[in-house]
């Protein structure tokens, strides 16, 4: 057999396990979840193309969405199905979900490679996600989009305690995540753009500017100004300009505080897109 057709194989067969996995997943968790991880999958994977994502980690982003919630095996169905409010025990359970997604994947090394985007899906910009509470530095763009994902989809289903929510509504929800600190501004637009909706105004952190953002993106990667002005063909003075007003907004006055503040709100990652040329949208 040509070495070409055993990869094609080997990438059917691959697809046909986690496909296989996913569906058994949401049979196990009953009606509500059915359609959910696949659902999630193809919308995440919509996004990363309008991110500019390469072809192999399209393929990946939808791969860990359709794994994302294996974890929720490990949990007890009264409690996914309780329609009254959780009580502090079960809330905690209901956290752990993700943790045993973790642990699920990790049994494989194909799947563990997954689970570096599958099991951040709960986490937030600003470190109040779960099951690691990590903040905007540990966080990877793909994490940040499958996050984005799954809270749309979620949203927008029906749910033991609550009825589905108009996708309007949760594009408006989504919105005020971002501009709380808690969602990816470019993940959620992408998001919203895959899903239909209109995306609502989202701001940057301190009310810095598109360019502001980019330029201390593009500090937090080391460069220095002129490499900035180069990167997003504009001129050395225009690139000190925005970097002082940058400052003055976020409240420092050197490269490094203003490198840990880009890393704290998440402009560090998108920060290399000019670079590939691929500007982040407005």
């Amino acid at each position: 057999m040509p070495a070409g057709s055993a990869v094609v194989q080997d990438e059917v067969r691959t697809a046909e396990v986690i496909s296989a996995l996913c569906l058994a997943t949401d049979i196990a968790m009953g009606l509500p979840l059915v359609g959910h991880s696949a659902g999630v999958a193809q919308l995440a994977g919509a996004a990363a193309l309008r991110c500019g994502f390469p072809t192999a980690d399209v393929v990946a982003m939808r791969r860990a969405a359709l794994v994302h919630n294996v974890g929720r095996v490990g949990i007890s169905t009264r409690i996914w199905e309780k329609s009254a409010p959780l009580t502090p025990d079960e809330w905690e359970h209901v956290r752990l979900h993700a943790y045993h997604t973790e642990r699920i994947l990790s049994r494989s090394p194909f799947l563990a490679a997954l689970g570096s985007i599958a099991t951040f899906h709960h986490e937030r910009l600003d470190g109040s996600g779960y099951h690691r509470g990590v903040p905007a530095a540990a966080l990877t763009p793909a994490a940040g989009l499958l996050a984005a994902a799954d809270e749309y989809h979620t949203k927008i289903e029906v749910r033991p305690h609550r009825g589905a929510m108009a996708p309007s509504e949760v594009a408006n929800l989504l919105g005020q995540e971002v501009h709380s600190g808690r969602l990816d501004r470019d993940s959620v637009a992408a998001v919203l753009e895959a899903a239909g909706q209109r995306t609502p105004r989202l701001t940057r952190p301190a009310g810095l500017t598109e360019r502001e953002a980019q330029v201390i993106g593009l500090i937090a990667h080391g460069l220095q100004t002129k490499q900035v002005a180069r990167a997003l063909g504009i001129s050395t003075k225009t690139a000190d300009r925005h970097l002082q007003n940058a400052y003055a907004k976020i409240g420092v006055s050197t490269r490094a505080a203003a490198t840990v503040f880009a890393m704290q709100h998440g402009l560090a990652a998108w920060g290399e897109l000019p670079i590939a040329g691929a500007v982040p949208r407005s």
